[in-house]
């Protein structure tokens, strides 16, 4: 089983948030996996959005993504079941899901796990019968309550 994780956890993971006791289990179980697609969201979110300059951001990066997880470079299928995911569970207003965030959902197979704190991902997660971690959100809240 490979936990799969969003750009989230990376992010909660970096900036110690709420949920980042609970994703540095995850990657200490050694099988941890994430799409290239996300943690380039993930290092976006955290040089654009949270300030943290690109030469910080690659020397805390390097260790955790060389030894803890398993990079997965998008194919080809991958993202055509991802558009289809999209296609499936977006609705706007009602469930915003990123591509990015169907590019993760793609990559979990059955019997995979899939950490996020997003609420759309994790409804979407659910409804394809693949195994949710339900991470804090940087308020505290869980995805589905």
């Amino acid at each position: 089983m490979t936990d799969v994780l969003d750009a989230f956890a990376l992010v909660a993971l970096m900036l110690d948030e709420p949920a980042a006791a609970e994703v540095e289990a995850l990657l200490r179980r050694g099988d941890a996996a994430m799409t290239t697609t996300n943690l380039g969201e993930a290092m976006d979110q955290l040089h654009r959005v949270h300030g943290v300059a690109l030469e910080e951001l690659r020397t805390q990066l390097t260790p955790v993504i060389g030894e803890a997880v398993q990079i997965v470079e998008p194919s080809e299928a991958l993202i055509w079941r991802a558009v289809e995911l999209r296609a499936r569970h977006y609705r706007r207003r009602k469930s915003e899901l990123s591509l990015a965030d169907c590019v993760a959902l793609a990559a979990a197979k059955r019997g995979d796990r899939l950490a996020t704190a997003d609420p759309p991902l994790a409804r979407a997660t659910v409804a394809e019968g693949i195994e949710l971690v339900s991470l804090a959100s940087a308020a505290g809240k869980l995805p589905l309550d």
